[in-house]
Order: structure tokens, then sequence, then C-alpha cells
């Protein structure tokens, strides 16, 4: 097995608690509220920030050197839904899990 960097074991975990977060709140309690939570733009790209953080952790995981080019995306993606999920509120879990994903991502991207 090779050798994951502490910063990138860190993403990783990063990476995977937002996949778990983003998931479940939209599974759960987004689908539960409807309303703005399931308007269709909002709850795509919830689905899309749950996807591209469990596909960050994997290029991590596998040791590919395109695990920056995804991580690049994924603060991106991370960044949009934590805003979205912070203006629509009470999700403040899914909130706190985007942000720290995306600010380790963008250090995986540089």
């Amino acid at each position: 097995m090779h050798h994951i960097d502490p910063k990138m074991q860190e993403c990783i975990e990063n990476c995977l608690a937002c996949y778990r977060a983003c998931l479940s709140t939209a599974m759960n309690h987004c689908l539960e509220a409807g309303g703005k939570h399931t308007e269709p733009d909002y709850f795509r790209l919830m689905m899309a920030c749950a996807e591209i953080c469990r596909t960050s952790a994997h290029f991590m995981l596998i040791g590919t050197p395109h695990h920056r080019h995804v991580c690049g995306e994924c603060a991106e993606i991370c960044a949009e839904c934590a805003a979205d999920c912070e203006r629509i509120g009470g999700m403040a879990e899914c909130v706190d899990a985007c942000q720290r994903c995306a600010e380790s991502c963008r250090q995986m991207a540089a």
C-alpha cells in the first residue's frame, strides 16, 4: 500500500464526511422538508456535491495524480453547495462539511 501524506489523508476524510453529510441531508432532511429544499437546481447541486466528494476521495485513495483536477472541481462545487445550504437554512452540518471539504480540496488542487 502506498503511503498517504497526512494532508491528503485529512482531505480524504473531509471528502468522505461531506459525501455522507450531503447525501444524508438530501435524502432525509430535504426530502422530508420539501419546498425550497427540493427545488431541482438545489437538489441536483447537493447530489453533485456528494458525488464529486466521493470521487475525489476515490482518486486520492488510488494514488492517481489526476486527483488534483478532481479536487479543484470538488472545491468549487462544495463552496457553492455550502452557500446554498446556508441560504436555505437548517443544514449547519452540511454547510460545515462542505466548507471543510472545499478548503482541503483547494490545498490538494494547488
